[in-house]
């Protein structure tokens, strides 16, 4: 299933303490286009209901059955994409000439 790096989880417990989301879950989400390409979504949610519930590296997640297989191994960091750019992405397994999907416009982060 999906990873988090230590980075990212870092930055989610981060997230998580303030008011507006604390004791939320943060919700993971994935759904194909009609290309082919998946696009990635991340937010914290209070719905809990017929997801998934999982533990990977320490982060509570949530996600639904529809994202699953969007989801296999992926690996959701946090990385620094230009000099004080730091952001969210999600890394499909992918070959050596593809690179990373960012979490920007398609995607909510928790900045």
């Amino acid at each position: 299933m999906i990873k988090i790096t230590d980075a990212a989880a870092a930055q989610i417990r981060a997230a998580n303490n303030n008011p507006d989301v604390f004791e939320m879950i943060l919700r993971v989400a994935a759904y194909q286009e009609d290309d082919g390409s998946v696009n990635y979504g991340m937010g914290f949610d209070t719905e809990r209901e017929a997801d998934e519930h999982l533990v990977v590296n320490g982060i509570e997640i949530l996600i639904a059955a529809s994202s699953t297989p969007y989801l296999q191994g992926v690996t959701l960091d946090f990385v620094e994409m230009n000099p004080g750019d730091m952001r969210f992405i999600f890394i499909p397994p992918y070959s050596a000439e593809d690179g990373p999907a960012e979490s920007g416009d398609d995607a909510a982060t928790t900045e």
